[in-house]
């Protein structure tokens, strides 16, 4: 039997994309309509932005915690947070877990090294561009990483906060966003990581001018995989 997947879930649109990813791509390996259990938990955004805005890490750690708990009580056999932000308060939550974790950007850089990219661009809330968790996890793996400056990190949390974590979707917000991948580009990155689990939902890798690095979708696959006891 497949194990079953606790979703530990911050912004809904984020957390949306990953449950359906599994859903959807589950079958092909599982037959038809199979796919491992499921469950998700999360508390208000709001509470979590709380913490966030004051770098209280404990504090979203004990909301993390929170979640985990409930989800292992429903029988979650491991967890995933399709959030990169909240993975700044990862090493305070997994050693008090009552179930293991996968995270989020190792499983970005292992794509990555897979496909042998060397110097990645990271998007994603300023709070996270400026964090040490794709540093750490991307440094482990031997890849170096870029991130945009400081006024298009500005707009970009904007457009994440404002925007996409309301479902809202604006054609010149994919157009800046394109702006600043190819700024990246021109600095030596050679892909760039949605570090946002909302991105893939405006970026489209079809014109974006770097091959692109989804964390939402790379997340779920990996929760796959191992639910069907291939890691």
């Amino acid at each position: 039997m497949a194990k079953h997947i606790g979703i530990v879930a911050c912004s809904a649109e984020g957390a949306a994309l990953c449950y359906r990813t599994i859903c959807v791509e589950a079958p092909r390996f599982m037959g038809e309509h199979r796919h491992p259990e499921i469950t998700m938990h999360t508390h208000p955004l709001s509470e979590y932005m709380a913490h966030i805005l004051a770098s209280e890490w404990e504090q979203v750690a004990r909301l993390m915690l929170s979640s985990v708990g409930k989800l292992a009580k429903s029988g979650a056999d491991f967890a995933i947070c399709p959030d990169n932000t909240i993975h700044q308060a990862y090493e305070l939550v997994t050693g008090r877990s009552p179930i293991p974790w996968l995270h989020i950007a190792e499983t970005v850089a292992a794509e990555a090294k897979q496909r042998r990219f060397t110097r990645l661009g990271v998007l994603g809330t300023k709070y996270l561009m400026t964090s040490p968790v794709y540093p750490r996890a991307l440094g482990g793996s031997g890849l170096s990483h870029e991130i945009p400056d400081e006024e298009d990190r500005e707009r970009i949390n904007k457009i994440i906060l404002e925007e996409l974590v309301n479902g809202v979707f604006h054609e010149r917000s994919r157009r800046y966003l394109n702006e600043v991948v190819q700024k990246l580009k021109q600095r030596g990155c050679d892909a760039v990581v949605l570090g946002c689990t909302e991105i893939p939902l405006i970026v489209n890798p079809h014109d974006c001018p770097l091959p692109t690095l989804d964390s939402t979708r790379l997340l779920a696959r990996a929760a796959i995989r191992k639910a069907l006891g291939e890691t």
